[in-house]
């Protein structure tokens, strides 16, 4: 079944909700533009992509949503002396809900398809009938429409001087890069997921012949990262691993920034400029005949030579030494895992709710029954996305 990779919230239209997102505007902007930029990629790289066929739309989409995003953090400092600013955010805000809208109707226009056991094997396919030649005719003038909208919001930022996030020196951009260190306060809903992935890492991938790479696949803002996080400093995990490595991937797979992020993830110092093939024999040297678990992650890369050179590098480690790559997309998991991937479901209304509460309330603050009705409503809009319940309580 087709999932969308998308955080819904029509409702913040309603004037009666005014009062939780004005404020802090920027947050709905940030976390609707990382639910945009990753919808655009992972949506349109599978059938639906063939269905609509939007290749050239969807890299000029990325290529703007991201430009915006690295000017978040500066406008989130300049809005509340420069109304221009704040009005500026709240123009990207709508444009990005209306672009959200779009793909809300692409994805339940392809899972109609599946529905009815017409799988699109090519955009020619779609092409000869009626009705999808209509609807792909409509979608693509709304997807140019607001494409153009989102230029002009664009081109307007370089009037207020925002400044954009640089990039580390890890070829991550400051606002993608993670760590294996927990920050958030309380995580709700993920304690299943924990205890499996954990059972499998210290039990049976101790037992596999071949270097184990396990797949942790899920939407954007289901909370790969941070269940890996939890795997990553759990009990169990650091008694039975002589090493615990984390690398942020992103979309920088290049084999000697990999090379050198894994070397200084297991050194924690600095290894210098060097060439490649003195950092390889250094990562082999840190890595020989030790039981180590490597967390490769946010992969986007999906070329195989790439993952074929990094993994015969790894080979190296003693026997249950293990992968786990968190990752997006399907066809990242298939090329690196070894193991069927573990698909991240959404949470419950349930666990929402309560990350949503912890969020909007505090652990101590006593809850108004006014605040918890309409909280509750705007939690059944998360569709189960921890990143829209915790995003939403926050504003």
């Amino acid at each position: 079944m087709l999932s969308i990779d998308i955080i819904s919230v029509p409702f913040l239209k309603h004037t009666t909700l005014l009062q939780f997102h004005r404020v802090r505007i920027w947050k709905m902007a940030e976390a609707v533009l990382e639910a945009a930029v990753g919808s655009l990629i992972s949506l349109f790289g599978n059938e639906v992509g063939l269905f609509l066929d939007f290749d050239q739309i969807k890299g000029r989409l990325v290529s703007l949503l991201t430009t915006v995003k690295a000017t978040l953090e500066d406008a989130e400092k300049k809005q509340f002396t420069n109304p221009a600013v704040k009005d500026w955010l709240l123009k990207l805000k709508d444009a990005v809900l209306v672009l959200d809208d779009i793909l809300d109707e692409c994805a339940y226009e392809a899972l109609g398809l599946e529905n009815q056991g017409a799988k699109v094997q090519s955009s020619c396919l779609s092409s000869f009938h009626p009705k999808h030649v209509v609807f792909r005719y409509k979608i693509a003038k709304r997807m140019e429409r607001i494409r153009e909208r989102l230029e002009e919001i664009a081109e307007e930022r370089t009037k207020f001087h925002l400044i954009e996030t640089t990039l580390e020196r890890t070829g991550v951009p400051e606002w993608r890069q993670t760590t294996s260190y927990i920050t958030q306060p309380q995580v709700y809903g993920r304690e299943k997921d924990v205890d499996k992935i954990v059972d499998f890492l210290v039990g049976d991938a101790s037992h596999l012949e071949d270097l184990p790479v396990y797949p942790i696949v899920g939407l954007g803002g289901l909370g790969k990262t941070t269940l890996a996080q939890l795997i990553f400093n759990h009990e169990r995990i650091a008694t039975h691993f002589e090493l615990k490595l984390w690398a942020c991937v992103s979309e920088d797979f290049s084999l000697k920034r990999m090379t050198k992020a894994i070397i200084e993830a297991a050194s924690r110092s600095a290894c210098g400029d060097l060439d490649l093939e003195p950092l390889q024999r250094k990562l082999q040297d840190v890595l020989q005949r030790k039981r180590y678990l490597l967390v490769l992650d946010d992969v986007w890369d999906d070329e195989q030579e790439n993952w074929q050179k990094l993994k015969s590098l790894l080979a190296c480690g003693a026997k249950g030494t293990s992968i786990l790559v968190t990752t997006r997309l399907p066809t990242v998991a298939a090329i690196m895992g070894t193991v069927p991937p573990y698909e991240l479901s959404m949470l419950s209304n349930d666990d929402c709710w309560e990350l949503f509460k912890h969020r909007a309330f505090g652990p101590d603050e006593v809850e108004q029954e006014k605040l918890v009705a309409i909280g509750k409503e705007i939690v059944k809009k998360c569709g189960g996305v921890p990143l829209a319940a915790k995003a939403l309580g926050g504003l």
